[in-house]
């Protein structure tokens, strides 16, 4: 694995975003006396996301750009997938907020964090799913792809890749609650991922992570942001 301006790029990006998760903890400890809900990383998920450092300088090779390649506009990878995850995450706010729970919340949800550290968190979340859901099952697939009898079923691996990984947060997080509420989860989560294994594929691991963080912007920071400020009237 001789490394290119590419695979040096990708693995920068990675080390700047295990940066911002490692402020993030140190973040969250410091405020943990005043919420006593925080949700901070464990210093073993860090460790966890190293194994998929390898797999940065075998992107090209598995058949997916590089995380900056010039080949592909900031609008593939960044514009559109951004946009697609913020109306994922209009459409929560919609259901679940607005129509579920539209009555004022005495204290922040489990699914909110207190601003500003809910940028860290969210991010560091959206990052870690990525990898795990994305990054590391994709490129290691499509790998497979790649090498089984020269590429003659590499399609067929990629769709196989982009089904299953599209199920996988869906199915282990159904909510609890009303049948249409589970239906909805399952829909809107299957298909979240689906756009998200499809643009990892078209554009990169920045795109899938861009359209996470465009539903996490409005579903986790956003509307957290509301509800400290507007609902619980904290500033």
């Amino acid at each position: 694995m001789n490394p290119t301006k590419g695979t040096v790029s990708n693995t920068v990006t990675y080390l700047i975003f295990l940066i911002v998760a490692v402020i993030g903890i140190y973040y969250g400890r410091s405020i943990s006396d005043s919420y006593s809900f925080v949700r901070v990383w464990n210093w073993s998920t860090v460790f966890w996301m190293l194994p998929a450092v390898p797999l940065l300088f075998l992107q090209s090779r598995a058949g997916l750009p590089d995380f900056w390649t010039k080949e592909i506009s900031n609008i593939q990878r960044i514009g559109t997938p951004v946009l697609i995850g913020i109306v994922f995450g209009l459409l929560d706010v919609l259901v679940i907020k607005v129509m579920l729970h539209p009555e004022p919340y005495t204290e922040l949800p489990p699914f909110l964090q207190p601003f500003p550290y809910s940028i860290f968190l969210y991010f560091s979340g959206a990052f870690e799913i990525e990898v795990f859901y994305r990054l590391i099952p994709l490129t290691l697939i499509l790998l497979i792809g790649k090498w089984w009898k020269q590429g003659k079923y590499f399609q067929k691996f990629f769709w196989a890749g982009v089904v299953l990984t599209a199920l996988r947060e869906p199915i282990e997080h159904l909510p609890d609650g009303n049948a249409w509420l589970i239906v909805y989860s399952l829909l809107t989560g299957f298909l979240m991922n689906l756009l998200q294994a499809i643009w990892f594929k078209r554009a990169g691991f920045i795109a899938s992570l861009v359209l996470r963080l465009g539903h996490y912007l409005v579903w986790h920071i956003l509307l957290g942001v509301y509800v400290q400020m507007i609902e619980l009237g904290n500033s």
